[in-house]
């Protein structure tokens, strides 16, 4: 061989050993790979084996109707000393979670009421479920059954503060997106809480944003049943005075109380309104020998207002009422209806009254039985002694109102009264003059804390005098023929006025801004959600 060749082939030996060993490590590299793989499935088979929790908690198959479960769910607000030691399943939202140790301590909230609840690693629970229940994303829902314990000291940060749930099942029913745009501890702080003791706080705009999450707060939940109970009183005491409701449109064919300040739709070929009273057809209804009628429905006015107090959409209850020999029939009706609702509220509404004082403290609302009525010329008194020049025919400006109700509060002790007799100068056209005086009217507003809630007046019945009233006022006459031709065949001596629901609601909790009890408010800056 030449030493050409035999160079060749010991070269071609060690590239042929090279391989080999190359071979040989991935070998032992592809071994351990598998042996780990081994290692790990053995290591999660026994993690299953001993996870003797795991049929106790999970998330389930989405709820698609598959079937229907005999299972009790327990209110929250239900939970109470008398189930104690009760096995209990209970849906509600995770508010907030901590783990510790072997321990993992939720709250529960369902509506305005939460429970604290355990679950804690024992015969029934296991570290794998704890560590579950802590993974749980904040505002998710769940199913969760376990027994209820009584607690030695008062859980002072739940409503729920003398029992809590020792968990032993729980399922996630509906998971939510760990981020969330608001906190809902931070949506709950008292307002009187010092802004620099470094705690968030949320904005109106980010809560009307986020709707949907500000809703859920306590506060709000409180709110809107305390609303809602107004409209239930309104209506059951009005019933109980022989009024009947009716339902009136939303799209007319004419402004309603004329002026600029209406929205125009298009309604096929021509423009319709959308509705700034009711007062036509409440009327129209009076002299259709209803005698006593009322309606709750959303009222549209396009004011570019943008104050605490103003919405482009609210919810009016209206009230209209033929009355026999004299307006203050009416008005002694409307006043003792919301002396009504006052005192229903009182009565049946305190859980909600103190949730929402814990976030946005208040004074009491005080009223008087029967009602504070002031005329006109008493309030104007009262104004000008304290400082306000203001003519005789010269209507209330905001901050003289809130004046007014301050002076009142402190002379009479309540903050609702009627404020009657108003300049006929400051009133609209149907509005019925004094017979004594021509610069008077049979008119009258209702206060809360100082800002109205109510404004009504005996409504001119004759045709002809309304005629001559919308001539003085500058009234295309063509544009109310309607309204003015539903008196032409015998109308009875009648009056009534318009309540806002967001203001009553707003001014009886003291609160600030109309925009806070207005579940989704319309104003010329929102439109969503």
């Amino acid at each position: 061989m030449s030493d050409a060749a035999a160079a060749a082939s010991e070269e071609g030996q060690a590239t042929s050993k090279k391989g080999l060993k190359k071979q040989q490590k991935e070998a032992e590299k592809a071994a351990k790979k598998a042996e780990k793989q081994a290692q790990a499935a053995a290591g999660q088979q026994g993690s299953e084996e001993e996870d003797y929790a795991k049929d106790h908690y999970g998330v389930p198959p989405m709820i698609q109707s598959q079937e229907r479960v005999d299972r009790v769910l327990v209110r929250v607000e239900e939970l109470a000393v008398k189930n104690a030691d009760q096995k209990l399943w209970v849906r509600a939202r995770v508010h907030t979670s901590r783990s510790k140790g072997k321990q993992c301590f939720l709250v529960l909230r369902q509506q305005q009421f939460n429970v604290q609840g355990i679950v804690a690693v024992g015969q029934n629970v296991s570290k794998q479920m704890v560590k579950f229940a802590a993974s749980i994303n904040k505002e998710s829902i769940v199913d969760v059954e376990g027994f209820v314990r009584k607690v030695d000291q008062k859980i002072e940060s739940c409503t729920q503060q003398d029992v809590e749930l020792h968990i032993e099942q729980i399922f996630v029913v509906s998971m939510s997106d760990p981020k969330l745009p608001l906190q809902l501890d931070d949506a709950t702080r008292p307002e009187n809480d010092k802004e620099e003791d470094g705690r968030a706080t949320v904005n109106q705009d980010t809560r009307l944003d986020n709707r949907i999450l500000d809703l859920r707060t306590t506060t709000s939940q409180a709110i809107f049943r305390l609303q809602a109970g107004v409209c239930h009183l309104f209506r059951e005491t009005l019933i109980n005075k022989g009024f009947v409701e009716i339902q009136t449109p939303k799209i007319i064919s004419a402004a309603s109380e004329g002026g600029a300040n209406v929205f125009t739709v298009t309604y096929f070929k021509t423009n319709a309104y959308l509705a700034q009273s009711p007062q036509l057809y409440k009327q129209m209804c009076i002299s259709g020998d209803f005698e006593k009628v009322f309606c709750i429905g959303p009222v549209f006015r396009a004011e570019d207002s943008n104050t605490h107090r103003h919405l482009t959409e609210f919810v009016g209850l209206d009230i209209e009422m033929a009355f026999n020999y004299h307006y203050h029939e009416v008005v002694e009706s409307i006043g003792d209806t919301l002396v009504q609702i006052f005192k229903g509220l009182q009565t049946r509404y305190q859980t909600e009254i103190q949730t929402v004082g814990r976030q946005y403290p208040a004074e009491p609302f005080k009223f008087l039985e029967p009602s504070l009525r002031l005329e006109f010329p008493e309030a104007l008194a009262m104004l000008r002694e304290a400082g306000v020049e203001m003519g005789d025919e010269e209507d209330l400006s905001t901050p003289n109102e809130k004046l007014l109700g301050r002076l009142v509060k402190q002379k009479y002790d309540t903050d609702f009264f009627i404020l009657d007799k108003y300049p006929l100068a400051v009133r609209p056209f149907y509005t019925m003059p004094d017979h004594r005086d021509p610069k008077t009217s049979n008119s009258y507003d209702m206060f809360m804390r100082g800002e109205e809630i109510l404004s009504g007046a005996q409504r001119v019945h004759d045709p002809e005098l309304l005629t001559e009233r919308a001539r003085h006022h500058g009234i295309d006459l063509e544009k109310i023929k309607a309204y003015i031709d539903s008196f032409r065949y015998g109308a009875p001596p009648h009056a009534g006025g318009g309540i806002g629901l967001e203001r009553v609601t707003m001014l009886y909790l003291g609160l600030h801004n109309v925009r806070q009890t207005s579940m989704f408010p319309r104003d010329p800056k929102r439109l969503t959600p």
